[in-house]
């Protein structure tokens, strides 16, 4: 993400959020069809995940329209409100990482299987590449 985009920061953190939050659903069934024989806990957790994703994806859609229609005009109140929405997009994200590490660390179906270990480390960075420009944004304001 670049950091040029001075006040319109807001609407970029959100596009961003919109973005890495379908790739996180996403990346839940990539994880699942990578290993077809990951164990029913780590597949009902990665089932939560995506769902929990899309809600989030839903409510960034939802504060994106509103800046349409606001103008470019952000009173305070709403603005606090998208950094709070970014703020647990966040821990969202982080919570999917610890995920990851119990996956790699418990799950014998991904020991066996270096293809699913580098997805999931692929996908890890991705999530802590959001993390990064989330807590730039917050550190920002």
């Amino acid at each position: 993400m670049q950091f040029y985009y001075g006040n319109k920061m807001v609407h970029r953190v959100l596009d961003e959020a919109e973005f890495w939050k379908q790739q996180e659903a996403e990346h839940t069934v990539v994880i699942r069809e990578v290993v077809p024989n990951l164990e029913q806990r780590f597949v009902r957790q990665l089932e939560q995940f995506e769902l929990a994703f899309q809600q989030t994806k839903g409510r960034v859609v939802r504060y994106i329209e509103t800046l349409i229609r606001s103008r470019g005009c952000i009173p305070p109140h709403l603005e606090h409100q998208i950094l709070q929405l970014v703020d647990f997009a966040l821990r969202e994200s982080q919570q999917f990482i610890i995920l990851f590490n119990q996956i790699l660390a418990e799950s014998e179906a991904v020991r066996n299987n270096l293809t699913a270990q580098v997805v999931i480390n692929h996908i890890r960075r991705e999530s802590e590449y959001f993390i990064g420009i989330a807590q730039t944004i917050l550190c920002a304001r």
